[in-house]
C-alpha cells in the first residue's frame, strides 16, 4: 500500500489496522501470537496494528486463519483496496494501458453535480479537443506506459464529455495563463484548443476563468486538481493520483480554489487573453 501525506488515506490505514487489531484481542491473542502463528518476525503484527506497516492481501487472510475470523476476509480485503486506491502510482494505475484509467472515472464523473478544476499544466480533460487530448495522452504513453490504446482512451475521455451537455451540472474552470501557451500537440492544434474555449466557455453551464501571468501574485500555481460537489478532491501529481475525502481536506482545496478564482479574469478580458494567444500563433 503507497504511502501518500493525505490524511484521507492514514485514515483508511489506521482504520484497517484497528480492525485487525480488534480481532487479534477477540481471538485472545497477542500481537506475538500472530506472528508466531503466521510465521512472521515477532514485530511485523506489532507494525501492522499501529499502521506503520501496510498489509498484503496475503497477510490479511493469514491473519484472519490465525484468529479463526476467516469469515471476515473479503470485508477486510475491500477495506485494503479502499485503502490502496486513495493514492495509486501512474505506473500501477496504467499498467493495463490508459483507455482503462480513463474509464475507470467515468461513474465519478456521471453522478456529480457541481464540477471545479484548477490546471497550471493543461487544459482540464473535459474542455480538450480531440487533437489536444491525444498529444497529452500520447506524451503520457511515451513516458511511462507500455500499452499503446491512446486511440481508444482519447475516444472514451471524448465521450466522457457528454457530461457537459447533460443534467443540471454546474462546472468552474480555472487555468493558468501559461498552459494557453504550453505548445502541446504544435500551432495547430493548440489554435483549435483554444478556439474550442472561446466555444465552452460561453456555455451558460460554464464558467472559464484564467489566471494571468503576474509578477505578484497572493497564490503561487499549485498541483492540478479537481473537486467534485462537495465529497472529493482528486489530485494530480507528478507520482501518482490522490483521492481526497476527508472534509478537511476538500474544504482546503474549496479554499484554494476561491484563492484563485478571484485572481482570475472572465468573460470579455478571459476572451482577450486567449484571443491574443491565437494570434501569436499565427
Amino acid at each position: 500500500m503507497a504511502v501518500s501525506p493525505s490524511s484521507s488515506a492514514q485514515q483508511a490505514r489506521q482504520a484497517l489496522a484497528n480492525r485487525l487489531a480488534e480481532l487479534c484481542r477477540d481471538a485472545g491473542l497477542t500481537g506475538r501470537d500472530i506472528a508466531r502463528l503466521c510465521s512472521w518476525h515477532p514485530s511485523k503484527s506489532s507494525r501492522i496494528m499501529n499502521a506503520r506497516t501496510p498489509p498484503s492481501a496475503d497477510d490479511i487472510r493469514a491473519w484472519c486463519r490465525a484468529c479463526g475470523s476467516e469469515d471476515q476476509t473479503e470485508d477486510l480485503l475491500a477495506s485494503l483496496r479502499t485503502a490502496e486506491g486513495m493514492w495509486v502510482g501512474w505506473r500501477r494505475m496504467e499498467r493495463a494501458g490508459l483507455k482503462q484509467a480513463q474509464e475507470a472515472r467515468l461513474p465519478l464523473f456521471e453522478r456529480t453535480r457541481r464540477f471545479r478544476a484548477y490546471s497550471s499544466w493543461f487544459v482540464p480533460g473535459l474542455i480538450q479537443t480531440y487533437g489536444y487530448t491525444e498529444a497529452v495522452l500520447r506524451a503520457v504513453q511515451r513516458r511511462r506506459v507500455e500499452v499503446d490504446d491512446v486511440a481508444d482512451a482519447v475516444a472514451v475521455r471524448m465521450e466522457r464529455q457528454r457530461v457537459l451537455y447533460k443534467g443540471d451540472r454546474r462546472f468552474a474552470f480555472l487555468v493558468e495563463e501559461s498552459v494557453l501557451r504550453n505548445g502541446l500537440g504544435g500551432a495547430e492544434v493548440q489554435e483549435e484548443q483554444l478556439r474550442h474555449l472561446l466555444t465552452v466557455g460561453s456555455l451558460p453551464s460554464v464558467s472559464l476563468g484564467v489566471v494571468p501571468t503576474r509578477t505578484e501574485r497572493s497564490r503561487m500555481p499549485v498541483e492540478g486538481f479537481w473537486i467534485f460537489d462537495t465529497a472529493q478532491v482528486n489530485v494530480e501529481l507528478v507520482s501518482g493520483y490522490l483521492t481526497l475525502t476527508q472534509p478537511g481536506e476538500v474544504a482546503a482545496y474549496a479554499d484554494t480554489f476561491r484563492e484563485l478564482a478571484d485572481m482570475a479574469v472572465y468573460g470579455a478580458k478571459a476572451r482577450a487573453l486567449i484571443t491574443s494567444v491565437i494570434q501569436t500563433l499565427r
